[in-house]
């Protein structure tokens, strides 16, 4: 090889590299805001929409978060109409059961910042 390809192929590795680099850096500092749940009045539990999990309520209802948007995906109740509302995303949001007093508030990453209730997960 000649010295002018050699060159070429470290500059192209090395834009690589920082390409790469770059993405994980911007992936790991995107905020997903979070989630309160909410049965009888009290607080079950707020967990963030960055962490893909599955979360039983009460044997009652089931929320499921992935990819950044949380969706109840089973419930008991006669009407199931709370498993056709729209998914929370970081933007914010409600899914609400009626028959088993369950209410999900999406919480937005700036408004959890502000509020000192930003989270990995609990519960």
């Amino acid at each position: 090889m000649k010295k002018k390809e050699v060159i070429f192929f470290m500059a192209v590795l090395i834009i690589a590299a920082a390409l790469w680099i770059g993405m994980k850096i911007f992936h790991q500092n995107k905020d997903y805001g979070s989630i309160q749940i909410t049965v009888n009045g009290r607080e079950y539990g707020t967990y963030s929409l960055g962490k893909d999990q599955v979360i039983s309520i009460n044997e009652t209802n089931v929320c499921e978060i992935r990819d950044g948007r949380a969706t109840m995906i089973e419930a008991n109740c006669p009407d199931q109409l709370c498993m056709s509302q729209p998914s929370i995303t970081a933007e914010g949001g409600f899914i609400i059961c009626l028959p088993n007093t369950v209410f999900i508030e999406g919480i937005p990453a700036a408004d959890a910042e502000e509020n000192g209730t930003a989270i990995d997960a609990v519960g």
